[in-house]
């Protein structure tokens, strides 16, 4: 996957606009960030997961997801290999993080049936 690819599937979930945080851009859900690019450099992308999916999604596929580093990291923060992730997985993890950032109300409303 592209960072490209990433942008496109993070900017298709429901009202996600893209700004930039720290010279990186971001997505964001009524201006809370769902996603990153560019982090820790422009290899990877990061997401916004619980820790339990977090470590759901390592588990999973080591080669693509692990931890950011620190604080942010024990909270789910999770860096994404962008080159080896597929796209069809990584819509549903994008949409994870997506969830996990928008007000319940538009994300009960927007759950895929």
């Amino acid at each position: 996957m592209t960072a490209d690819d990433f942008r496109k599937i993070a900017l298709s979930c429901p009202e996600a606009v893209e700004s930039a945080h720290m010279s990186h851009p971001d997505f964001r859900v009524r201006g809370k960030i769902f996603a990153t690019l560019g982090y820790p450099d422009q290899e990877w992308a990061t997401l916004k997961l619980t820790p339990a999916e977090q470590s759901e999604f390592i588990e999973a596929d080591p080669d693509v997801f692990r931890p950011v580093k620190g604080a942010w990291g024990r909270r789910g923060n999770t860096n994404v290999y962008l080159s080896a992730a597929n796209i069809g997985k990584m819509r549903k993890v994008i949409r994870v993080a997506w969830r996990n950032a928008a007000p319940k109300p538009l994300a009960r409303h927007s759950e895929e049936p």
